[in-house]
């Protein structure tokens, strides 16, 4: 290679163009989110809509960030659909604020990839504190957080499906231990056949799969008439599998199921695992935000028995995807679980700050707790709140309208932002329902089945949302229902 080679210029994006592109760009994304409510909320395009749009290979010249402002609307927003409308009300809420997008752009600029404390300090360590701000806030017990003094903590994953898995895995670890110490005859495939693990029926569909992925047996128990696991039912399936010779080994209780959002009896759980050395993880992932807020922390008592907590902030907290936080009071048993330790990544410090990489499963992280202290810091607790606050209100006016017209009943009690609904009739006729509302392109929902009974989900999920449009949505509801009634 000669120095001339060397030398030789290429044309690139520098700081002037990246200005100029960024904030046009800021100003497209509030001009966006600001106007929301205009566009409509899904999509009407078929798969493979996007490839005519674009060429069928990548430019061997650089183009103008003016052409790729220009193609957004036409080659990405006609096939969005806008999670953050105020017309959308389909699964749970996916977060979404200012603050975060912004503490994004900085992650973006700092772009390092935070498995050791030595990989960028700050990146281990603001996600250390962030997470005992946010144990505090949520009225998490001190053994929990680092700022107790001991080995626990919080750390971020991406999902709730993997601090599930992760859970599991370090609970795996812990019982095989326990188990090759008192059984040293005992081969690992031995002791692997006989763990099992136990949810509710109810349970998202990640805990199964968590299962699946740890290679050991987990059973869905079958909940009471409220849809929740209760102690005995638990018990009571851990003496059938103690008798069959099987060990029981790991619980998920659920806070907030996906269905119907309904809440595991914790308190009555976490007294059958500990009286048998089991490890019980808390799934809050979407009704976890709601605890910041007192009055609502009645449905986690119960939680200082628990080994595991986890949920969602980029679901209901402001934070945008994907923030999901973690607290272990005994992370040693994922961190040996998880211990690769190559040479390349040793380092002076190690043992005197964490190495987050031990504590999930990739080895790469990205700068996310920056996310969580913008949003802290620029919302305060009183305001998060209040959005929370806010929510659950809109959801009881829903519920209020429904209650109010006779052809509709409310499936499952109302108490974080999700409503349950139904036309009293047959399943068909709810089917129906629903392709007629979401035919209609105005709002969009999702149904869920419980019991082979088929209902409707309308979950508050826009920061934007107010009381006009839970009307609006409603009108849209009634009127799809008198078209159905109309025919029969």
């Amino acid at each position: 290679m000669t120095e001339q080679d060397v030398k030789l210029n290429f044309e690139t994006m520098e700081a002037g163009d990246f200005k100029d592109f960024a904030k046009a760009m800021t100003d497209y994304i509030a001009e966006y989110l600001e106007n929301i409510r205009d566009r409509q909320v899904v999509p009407s395009v078929k798969p493979g809509y996007l490839r005519p749009l674009v060429p069928e290979q990548a430019p061997q010249q650089p183009e103008p960030w003016t052409a790729v402002m220009a193609d957004i609307e036409r080659v990405v927003m006609s096939g969005v659909t806008h999670w953050h409308s105020p017309r959308f009300h389909a699964y749970f809420p996916t977060a979404n604020s200012y603050p975060a997008i912004v503490a994004d752009m900085l992650s973006g600029a700092i772009a390092c990839i935070g498995f050791t404390w030595i990989a960028s300090p700050a990146c281990t360590e603001l996600e250390v504190v962030m997470l005992d701000w946010l144990g505090q806030m949520l009225g998490l017990p001190e053994q929990f957080l680092a700022r107790s003094g001991g080995e626990a903590g919080g750390v971020i994953q991406g999902t709730a499906s993997e601090a599930t898995l992760v859970a599991l895995l370090g609970a795996k670890a812990r019982i095989m231990q326990q188990v090759k110490e008192q059984h040293p005859e005992w081969t690992d495939t031995e002791i692997l056949s006989k763990l099992v693990a136990y949810c509710n029926k109810q349970a998202h569909s990640s805990v199964e799969r968590a299962g699946l992925l740890g290679g050991v047996k987990m059973r869905s128990l079958k909940p009471d008439n409220k849809r929740r696991l209760r102690g005995d039912i638990l018990q009571e399936a851990m003496d059938e599998d103690i008798n069959k010779g099987l060990i029981p080994f790991y619980v998920v209780a659920t806070l907030g199921t996906t269905s119907s959002c309904t809440f595991d009896a914790l308190d009555e759980i976490g007294d059958v695992c500990m009286s048998r050395n089991v490890w019980l993880h808390v799934d809050a992932a979407y009704a976890g935000s709601a605890f910041i807020c007192p009055e609502y922390r009645y449905l986690m008592k119960g939680v200082e028995k628990a080994d595991s907590f986890n949920f969602n902030p980029h679901k209901w907290m402001l934070v945008n995807f994907d923030c999901s936080a973690m607290w272990l009071k005994q992370p040693r048993w994922i961190v040996d679980a998880f211990n690769v330790d190559p040479l390349y990544l040793k380092h002076d410090q190690q043992g005197s700050a964490p190495d987050y990489r031990h504590w999930q499963i990739p080895l790469g992280r990205r700068f996310r707790a920056l996310k969580l202290w913008f949003v802290l810091r620029l919302y305060g607790v009183e305001n998060l709140q209040k959005h929370i606050r806010k929510h659950i209100a809109l959801a009881h006016l829903f519920e209020k309208l429904c209650s109010s017209d006779d052809r509709f009943e409310i499936v499952e009690e109302v108490t974080m932002g999700l409503v349950c609904f139904r036309l009293k009739g047959s399943n068909e006729i709810n089917e129906e329902l629903l392709r007629r509302i979401n035919g209609r392109g105005k709002i969009h929902l999702v149904p869920s089945k419980i019991d082979d009974v088929y209902f409707l989900r309308l979950a508050i999920c826009s920061r934007f949302s107010e009381e006009s449009d839970i009307h609006i949505s409603w009108e849209e509801v009634k009127i799809s229902a008198d078209e159905i009634l109309a025919l029969k």
